[in-house]
C-alpha cells in the first residue's frame, strides 16, 4: 500500500515522472525504487504507478508514457504533480530540442512545482556532458524562484546497486516531497 500525498483540500499529489519516450523514464524508476539497477526494454505505454518506500515515507510516483500520443495526459497531470522529474536521453543529441521544447511547456504551466532533471545515459559514448545538457535544455531560463536540480544518471549493469548519485536524487526527492 502506498500512501499519496493529499493537500489541504483533500486532493492526492503525485510525484510526476515525465520526458520523451526513451529517456529511460522506467529504469530509472525501477533503479531508485528497488536500489538495484533493472533495465526496462519496453516504453510505457500508458501510465506506470510505483511506490518507493524511506526510511519515514512512502511516496507514490506516476509515469506518463513518452510518445506523442500520451504528452496530452501531462498537462492534466501536472496540476496533480507535487514534484516533477524530467528524463532526458543525454546521448539522443536529435532529440533535445524537443526534451527542451516539452519540458519549458510543462514549467511555464506551473512557475512553483519543483523540478528534478535527470540527464540519463551518461554512461554512454556520445552523451553530452551535464553541463552541455543545462545548456541544451536552457534551465538557466526556468526561473530563480523554482526549486531546480540536475542530475547526471546512469542506470548500467542490471542487478548491480545504483550509482552513488541516484542515492543522492532519491534522497533529494524523499526531502522535497516532504517538505512541499
Amino acid at each position: 500500500m502506498c500512501m499519496t500525498f493529499r493537500t489541504s483540500t483533500g486532493k492526492s499529489k503525485q510525484i510526476l515522472v515525465l520526458g520523451l519516450d526513451g529517456a529511460g523514464k522506467t529504469s530509472v524508476l525501477h533503479s531508485l525504487a528497488s536500489n538495484r539497477v533493472q533495465h526496462s526494454l519496453a516504453p510505457t505505454q500508458g501510465f506506470h504507478e510505483v511506490c518507493i518506500s524511506t526510511e519515514d515515507r512512502k511516496m507514490e510516483f506516476l509515469e506518463i508514457g513518452g510518445s506523442e500520443p500520451f504528452r496530452s495526459y501531462w498537462d492534466m497531470y501536472l496540476p496533480k504533480g507535487r514534484l516533477l522529474i524530467f528524463v532526458v536521453d543525454s546521448a539522443d543529441h536529435k532529440r533535445l530540442p524537443e526534451a527542451k521544447k516539452c519540458l519549458h511547456q510543462l514549467i511555464e504551466q506551473n512557475p512553483e512545482l519543483p523540478l528534478v532533471v535527470f540527464a540519463n545515459k551518461q554512461d554512454l559514448e556520445d552523451a553530452y556532458h551535464i553541463t552541455d545538457i543545462h545548456d541544451a535544455l536552457a534551465l538557466s531560463e526556468v526561473g530563480n524562484d523554482r526549486k531546480m536540480f540536475l542530475f547526471g544518471t546512469q542506470v548500467t549493469e542490471n542487478g548491480s546497486e545504483i550509482p552513488s548519485t541516484m542515492q543522492d536524487a532519491r534522497d533529494l526527492i524523499a526531502h522535497l516531497a516532504a517538505n512541499m
